[in-house]
């Protein structure tokens, strides 16, 4: 095609039939979108209303609750507007920028959580340095760094595809992946390896470290009282099952994406939007319940 990519647009054909049941699709992603921005919001407003809730541990709670609502706030609208279309299409620029967007919030996400496990370490293991190692200006390092650095390095593959000639104009999905790639006549290798790179450095490695954390945690609590074991269970457990359950999700839409394989629209649309609406949904009702301080104000 002659005319300029970012003009260029591309059918998103993961979605099933919709003239039947097109309200009734609108309205489950409608109120799940709503659920996930006041459930997020009611505990962020918590924190920030309650000061003795101005922890570092709940000030990573909040960012990450927040990381949700921005997650989710550069997919559903789109989503929303290509259920009540006839015709669902995205530029090709478009689409990059959400992918680029998409896959920075999840990094974001793993990076967050990182910086969640180094602080229960430090409280835990280092008590005593836990007042100089996590001030105020740490904290602020360490959220800056989940959101630039993934934003930073997904930029460049973006970047990259921008003036990449298309060979294809059928997206199989309902929101913009990695199989993007597969859209361009020539797969670049060069991208393939700083996919992987980047695949390393956001998420191998920071579940790493997270386990690294968490075992030491483990170790030290094992061999103190069990009120220490207890308190550690208390505050590490929420932290734990939110990783497990995002990893696995994660590794589900990584491992869709890799298949060569053609599922049945409908499988491939359920499985698409696991990550969508169970996780942003699952941390509020995670931290809500299972963080004894935010619970209490919660019933308040």
């Amino acid at each position: 095609m002659d005319q300029k990519l970012n003009m260029t647009y591309i059918t998103l054909d993961g979605y099933v039939e919709l003239d039947k049941y097109r309200f009734v699709y609108f309205v489950i992603m409608f109120t799940a979108y709503i659920l996930i921005i006041c459930s997020n919001s009611t505990i962020v407003c918590l924190i920030v209303i309650h000061k003795n809730l101005h922890e570092p541990m709940y000030i990573f709670i909040a960012a990450l609750l927040m990381n949700s609502v921005l997650f989710s706030t550069a997919i559903y609208p789109k989503i929303l507007f290509d259920v009540l279309s006839e015709k669902q299409i995205i530029s090709y620029s478009a689409c990059l920028f959400q992918w680029s967007l998409n896959y920075s919030l999840g990094a974001s996400e793993f990076l967050l959580l990182a910086a969640m496990s180094y602080d229960r370490y430090v409280s835990i293991c280092k008590p005593l340095q836990y007042p100089t190692i996590m001030t105020k200006t740490n904290i602020c390092i360490l959220l800056v760094l989940a959101w630039i650095l993934p934003a930073g390095q997904l930029a460049v593959p973006a970047a990259m595809s921008v003036d990449t000639k298309l060979c294809h104009f059928n997206f199989k999905g309902i929101i913009c992946n990695s199989t993007v790639y597969r859209l361009h006549c020539d797969i670049s290798k060069a991208l393939n390896i700083y996919g992987l790179v980047c695949f390393c450095n956001l998420s191998i490695l920071p579940v790493l470290f997270i386990l690294f954390t968490y075992i030491r945690i483990f170790i030290i609590t094992y061999q103190s009282g069990r009120e220490v074991r207890r308190k550690a269970a208390q505050t590490c457990l929420p932290h734990l099952i939110v990783l497990i359950n995002f990893s696995c999700l994660g590794s589900f839409d990584v491992l869709l994406v890799q298949m060569e394989t053609d599922f049945p629209k409908i499988v491939s649309l359920i499985m698409s939007l696991q990550t969508m609406l169970y996780h942003p949904l699952f941390n509020p009702i995670i931290y809500g319940l299972k963080m004894k301080e935010i619970y209490q104000h919660l019933r308040k």
